[in-house]
């Protein structure tokens, strides 16, 4: 069956590739919704005439969009072969940029250098819409924000890229656009450095709301890479495979779709807003895991435009690297392909947030939920049991570390918060140097309580 073609303003079909490229590349930069050109369809026909030698195609395509443009494009565009009608034809998808106006970099920011698509055509922009545009350019982004520090290692992401057949040179950080105007590491570059202040949260739940925490990892102060993987690989262990009972059969699900889950972990984390120091945080309830990141909708955008897939990269840098690790597959496909899974309804919109809401399989809840007053009952009576135990260890000056030791537990901030902190306001336990809680000589040692008859 052969696929009928149609020029639109978010499609544009060429034979082969021709001097006007860039000019198409451009409009779509410029236009909000962004596009997508097809080289090897007639125009005029629609035919499917295909192209020869593919790879060098697409490699040249690449060269001439990132060297002949400006702003950079980097992270903006995706170039791919594809098999229509047996044929070998080229893909080239272009998201709308957040640095318009775009322009040929040889004619300057003019009439001349400047192209907005119009209908299914690609027209040179109005002066004074170049001069409105470029107003209201956004400055405010990770690659223009430079870096609070300037000694950067990134031996993590090298190790990454040695993984890949794109391996980092002397010149890799201008390469990856890690650098500002000036020569200095920006924003993007601390983020993907080997050392960081970002952490991000991974919080976990007792009930169906924020009143009973029962764990808090932080998964960071590393590059965003490595971070990212340990987030995933978290999430993938607490994404439980769970059995339900039918008249017919029995039955095993995921708690959460695999593909909607790593599909979400990744947006959150490459759209998320780092300009204001806001990392995303993922948090599991008894019947549900939110997703919340910083940063609401980009500027133009609404909802619909939002959940049919148009992408605007609010980091351009981190798309391009994490599409160089195989870690983003297409520019667009994240939202659609939660979308398969879950109804629109679990995203959340604020002017400054945007949260997702993923709620258990059908069937978990109402399984687990049953036995959750008998689990509260029995974490109270495990903490009471463990605080019990401390008392006695505590007979003698204990520091925190032989504390936890002692009840084999490796969750700091658990053991403040559920054991350390409320003994100490109960006047159980108390410290050796009270005018310096924070000594390193610090110890712990129990009250003696008097009995009550």
């Amino acid at each position: 069956m052969q696929k009928e073609w149609q020029e639109s303003n978010r499609i544009e079909l060429k034979r082969e590739l021709t001097d006007t490229l860039e000019k198409e590349v451009i409009a779509f930069l410029n236009y909000r919704d962004g596009g997508v050109i097809y080289i090897g369809i007639d125009d005029k026909t629609q035919e499917t005439v295909g192209v020869t030698d593919a790879d060098a195609l697409q490699l040249k395509i690449k060269d001439r969009i990132k060297n002949n443009i400006s702003p950079s494009t980097m992270g903006l565009f995706d170039v791919a072969a594809e098999t229509c009608n047996d044929k070998k034809i080229i893909k080239i998808t272009v998201a709308g940029g957040s640095e318009k106006p775009y322009y040929l970099s040889k004619m300057g920011m003019s009439a001349k250098g400047c192209y907005i698509r119009i209908g299914s055509a690609s027209e040179p922009m109005p002066v004074r819409m170049i001069e409105d545009l470029f107003a209201g350019r956004i400055r405010n982004s990770i690659g223009t924000i430079k870096s609070r520090k300037q000694t950067l290692s990134f031996e993590q992401l090298k190790i990454y890229y040695s993984e890949t057949p794109l391996k980092l040179n002397d010149r890799f950080a201008r390469n990856l656009e890690l650098l500002t105007e000036d020569g200095a590491y920006n924003y993007a570059a601390y983020l993907l450095s080997d050392v960081n202040g970002l952490s991000i949260k991974v919080a976990k739940y007792a009930g169906t709301d924020r009143v009973n925490l029962i764990e808090n990892e932080e998964y960071g102060y590393c590059s965003l890479v490595k971070a990212t993987k340990a987030v995933l690989e978290k999430l993938k262990v607490e994404n439980k495979t769970f059995a339900r009972i039918t008249p017919n059969r029995r039955e095993e699900h995921k708690l959460l779709n695999p593909v909607a889950l790593r599909e979400a972990v990744i947006n959150a984390i490459i759209h998320n807003n780092y300009s204001n120091e806001v990392p995303p945080k993922f948090e599991f309830f008894a019947d549900r895991l939110e997703i919340t990141s910083a940063g609401g909708l980009p500027s133009g955008f609404d909802e619909e435009e939002f959940f049919m897939g148009y992408s605007v990269p609010q980091n351009k840098e981190l798309m391009r690297v994490f599409r160089d690790l195989d870690m983003v597959e297409q520019l667009g496909s994240g939202v659609p392909r939660i979308l398969e899974h879950y109804p629109r309804s679990i995203y959340r919109f604020t002017p400054n947030f945007i949260r997702l809401v993923l709620p258990y399989a059908e069937g978990f809840y109402q399984a687990t939920g049953q036995a959750s007053d008998q689990a509260s009952d029995q974490a109270s009576d495990q903490a009471s049991d463990q605080a019990d135990k401390l008392l006695q260890f505590c007979a003698i000056p204990r520091s925190i570390k032989e504390m936890m030791q002692h009840l084999g537990l490796s969750h700091r901030t658990y053991f403040r918060n559920t054991l350390l902190h409320p003994l100490i306001v109960s006047g159980k336990l108390a410290l050796t140097i009270p005018d310096k809680p924070k000594s390193p000589n610090q110890r712990y040692i129990a009250i003696k309580q008097e009995k009550k008859v």
